[in-house]
C-alpha cells in the first residue's frame, strides 16, 4: 500500500473514529440529562465520558452554569456553556503561560465560535430562554415551582432539552477532534 493509499485508508478510519464518539457524546448527553438533569454538567460528562477525559473539578465547576446561569435562564444555554467549558479545559488558555499563551488562547476562540455558529444555525441563539422559546413556544421561570413543574411537563427531560445537550456534544466532538488528535490527545478507547 502506498502512502497515498494509507493516507485514505487512516483517514477513513480517523472518520469513523470521529463519528462514532460525536455519536457517543449525543447518545450519553441525551441520556445525562434525561436522568441527572443541569444542562451544562450533562453535556461536559457526556464530553468527558465519550473522549475519555474526565475531571471532577471541571465537572463541578458547571454546576452553576445550567438554565442559563443559576437558574435564570437569562444567560448561555447550559449545553453550550458546557461545551465551551470542555474545550477551554483541553484547548484554553494555560495558567502557568498567563502572559503569553495566545496560541492556545485563540484556538481556544475558534473552536468557541464554532460551537456558537452550530447553536446559531440550530436555534438561532444561544440563549436559553430564547431557545426555550424557540423549543417550547415559551419561556420558564425556573424559581417558580409551577413554571418549573410545567418545563417538565412540557418535555423539557423528554425530547427537548435533552436533543440540545445531546447536540452541544455531539458538536463539540465534530469540532474538536482534529485538533485534539493532531495534539495526541485522544486516549486510544474510550
Amino acid at each position: 500500500m502506498d502512502n497515498q493509499e494509507w493516507s485514505r485508508y487512516t483517514g477513513d478510519m480517523d472518520d469513523t473514529r470521529k463519528e462514532q464518539l460525536a455519536q457517543r457524546a449525543y447518545a450519553l448527553g441525551f441520556s445525562y440529562e434525561q436522568t441527572y438533569r443541569g444542562c451544562a454538567q450533562c453535556t461536559l460528562a457526556a464530553l468527558q465520558d465519550a473522549l475519555g477525559l474526565p475531571d471532577d473539578q471541571v465537572f463541578r465547576a458547571a454546576s452553576a452554569l445550567s438554565s442559563g446561569g443559576g437558574l435564570t435562564c437569562a444567560g448561555s444555554c447550559g449545553g453550550f456553556a458546557g461545551g465551551l467549558l470542555f474545550i477551554g479545559s483541553l484547548l484554553g488558555r494555560r495558567r502557568e503561560f498567563f502572559d503569553n499563551d495566545q496560541e492556545f488562547k485563540y484556538l481556544s476562540f475558534d473552536l468557541g465560535r464554532k460551537l456558537h455558529d452550530r447553536f446559531i444555525a440550530e436555534y438561532g441563539t444561544v440563549t436559553c430562554n430564547c431557545i426555550h422559546l424557540n423549543l417550547f413556544g415559551r419561556t420558564y421561570d425556573m424559581q417558580d415551582p409551577v413554571d418549573k413543574q410545567q418545563f417538565n411537563d412540557d418535555g423539557a427531560h423528554t425530547d427537548k432539552c435533552t436533543s440540545v445537550v445531546a447536540n452541544a456534544a455531539r458538536w463539540t466532538v465534530e469540532i474538536i477532534y482534529d485538533v485534539l488528535a493532531e495534539r495526541g490527545l485522544l486516549p486510544e478507547n474510550p
